[in-house]
């Protein structure tokens, strides 16, 4: 089974990616570099993305893929968006995350966001190249399911009259995000390795 190297240490991320790519051997990069991190400078999912595989494909020398992801609603003009995972100023605190988004969005009746990935590859000598996908939905007043991480208990997605966090690891893999922006990557390579 051939190696597909992540560069992320989430390991809600790391699990998302092997559920979609059942034929690869999903690392985490922290399986191969210790305390690996890159400061996302960017402006944007795609500029962190780039940022991250760039840094991995040079230390490793081999092809990698990265994602930034987060959440955008429309209500709050795109918040918390590049900034999703330390919203509430700590990082990666979910649950902090979800009060400050839901305190901020109160009761407004708009209510419209959309979870965006973009996936970033990169390997030495090679051009990057980035994938976007996004998913549509509505935050929720209240948190809803056990499943995911992140935001995905106040995310309803209409299409499945379920919260992502009330979906199975499969069912969100077929719809998610990160799956979109995956299948885009995929299409592109068109059967060649990665």
């Amino acid at each position: 089974m051939e190696d597909l190297v992540i560069a992320t240490g989430n390991k809600g991320k790391i699990n998302d990616f092997k559920v979609i790519f059942p034929e690869y051997n999903v690392i985490g990069i922290g399986e191969l570099i210790e305390g690996f991190d890159v400061e996302e400078t960017g402006s944007t999912f795609e500029e962190n993305a780039k940022l991250k595989s760039e840094a991995a494909a040079k230390a490793l020398g081999k092809r990698i893929i990265a994602d930034d992801s987060g959440l955008a609603v429309d209500a709050l003009n795109g918040e918390p968006g590049i900034y999703s995972a330390r919203y509430a100023g700590t990082d990666k605190d979910d649950e902090a995350n979800i009060v400050k988004l839901l305190n901020n969005l109160g009761e407004n009746e708009n209510r419209d966001a959309q979870f965006v990935c973009v996936i970033s590859m990169s390997a030495p000598n090679e051009d990057t190249l980035t994938f976007r996908g996004t998913v549509d939905g509505e935050i929720t007043h209240e948190k809803e399911g056990d499943n995911g991480f992140g935001y995905d208990p106040i995310f309803y997605v209409p299409e499945k009259n379920k919260t992502m966090a009330q979906l199975s690891a499969e069912e969100k893999g077929e719809i998610s995000h990160r799956r979109r922006a995956i299948d885009k990557l995929r299409n592109y390579l068109k059967g060649d390795q990665i």
